[in-house]
């Protein structure tokens, strides 16, 4: 049955879901308070990695965090602040901070990233698409021994999933990158990867959409939603009002904020992430960490782009000169003949990641409102697990069995 659907939010998950939805026959609006033009969806690596098992509540990473408030290059800065949604956030990140809850996520991100390669791959070949997806697999690059042992450990447990993964020496780094001078002693390289150029794809799917009927409404802010008996009848923007048979919630780093509109509390921050991007042809050919750095690189069409850092400070779009310039000088350690300009330097941009603070995102629906599905808290993974989010909003909206086991994505779940 063909139902009215709004979705909150026009970044890559909000407009999967619209993807799947109109597939599945459904009457489909999108609303965004933005351009829809920047943000996360925009300045991303770009990857698709089944890879990046280990979510960001890792063993040891509340103590790196601490140790890393007092320096503003850090690759991950968790700002102190006197805001109970942060404290209550924090709380239930350092719980999760533990190798059985690890053991326990791994396996989830591994499926979750896996259908989104699947589905990314089924869109490219149909549809008429033609963006920039590429399957080349992605370097952890080391330049110190005890990294590397960590980073062969994180491969080895991959192998164990199932994973395609190796460690690699600096003969065959060279091999496999020829055109480029790479100072690491040695890499973890996971060929499961693949990655894309991520405006390419949001520019053909917001096209798609429209020709497909889809409805997408830009800087239109939500204001208030109505609810009678448990169930969404209105939502309301600053432009319109919509009468609804479902609601999804894809707001990113502002989704706690619209759920508590409907009694619901989220646990989610803002997670600030920069990138910088060169046209100079810099004979990359292969994504790759930075391990050290914890800076990535992405050889995209056209240019490269080098990202990093995770920065939980609150909503805001402020521009750390001191974090650009910790990624611009990773590149260069990495590679030397990459040296990034001023120019590239001052044009860099950031975009807001929502995390969980189990590094699992939400995706289902709430016990307090029947007709609303929430799609948010994907962290640094969004765009890995973006088409296989969309996918499972629409089956849960179309009631059907979904592709995955819904449980370890439950909104409603306690830290």
């Amino acid at each position: 049955m063909s139902k009215n659907i709004v979705v909150i939010g026009g970044g890559i998950i909000g407009l999967s879901s619209a993807y799947f939805l109109q597939k599945e026959g459904h009457k489909v609006t999108v609303i965004d308070q933005s351009n829809m033009d920047a943000g996360a969806s925009y300045v991303n690596a770009g990857y698709l990695s089944p890879s990046h098992l280990i979510p960001l509540s890792a063993p040891g990473v509340m103590k790196k965090g601490l140790k890393w408030m007092f320096n503003p290059a850090s690759p991950l800065y968790i700002k102190p602040r006197l805001n109970i949604d942060f404290l209550r956030w924090t709380w239930a990140f350092n719980k999760s901070c533990n190798q059985q809850h690890v053991e326990k996520a791994a396996p989830v991100i591994r499926d979750i990233s896996l259908l989104s390669q699947e589905l990314m791959s089924d869109i490219k070949r149909g549809d008429g698409f033609s963006f920039h997806y590429d399957k080349k697999g992605l370097f952890m690059l080391c330049q110190t021994e005890q990294m590397l042992e960590e980073e062969v450990k994180i491969a080895e447990y991959a192998r164990e999933l199932g994973l395609v993964a190796k460690e690699v020496n600096q003969d065959e780094i060279k091999q496999m990158e020829p055109n480029v001078k790479i100072n690491a002693i040695g890499a973890a390289y996971f060929e499961c990867d693949h990655h894309s150029t991520p405006h390419e794809f949001m520019t053909e799917l917001k096209d798609h959409l429209l020709k497909s009927g889809v409805k997408i409404n830009g800087n239109e802010k939500v204001e208030d939603i109505d609810v009678e008996n448990g169930k969404i009848q209105t939502v309301k923007t600053n432009k319109s009002n919509y009468s609804v048979d479902e609601v999804v919630m894809a707001a990113g780093s502002w989704t706690g904020l619209l759920a508590k509109k409907l009694g619901i509390n989220i646990l989610l921050q803002a997670g600030k992430g920069y990138r910088i991007n060169t046209e100079i042809a810099t004979g990359i050919t292969i994504p790759a960490i930075l391990a050290e750095a914890k800076a990535a690189v992405t050889p995209m069409n056209g240019f490269t782009r080098f990202a990093g850092t995770m920065e939980i400070a609150g909503i805001n779009h402020n521009i750390s000169k001191v974090r650009v310039e910790a990624i611009a000088k990773a590149a260069t350690q990495y590679y030397p003949d990459v040296i990034l300009t001023v120019e590239e330097k001052d044009n860099a941009a950031c975009g807001l990641r929502p995390v969980s603070p189990d590094g699992l995102p939400y995706i289902g629906r709430s016990k307090k409102c029947n007709n609303l599905t929430i799609a948010a808290g994907h962290a640094m993974m969004g765009w890995s697990m973006s088409t296989a989010t969309g996918k499972l909003v629409s089956e849960i909206i179309s009631d059907k069995k979904t592709s995955l086991d819904l449980a370890p994505f439950n909104p409603d779940r306690k830290f």
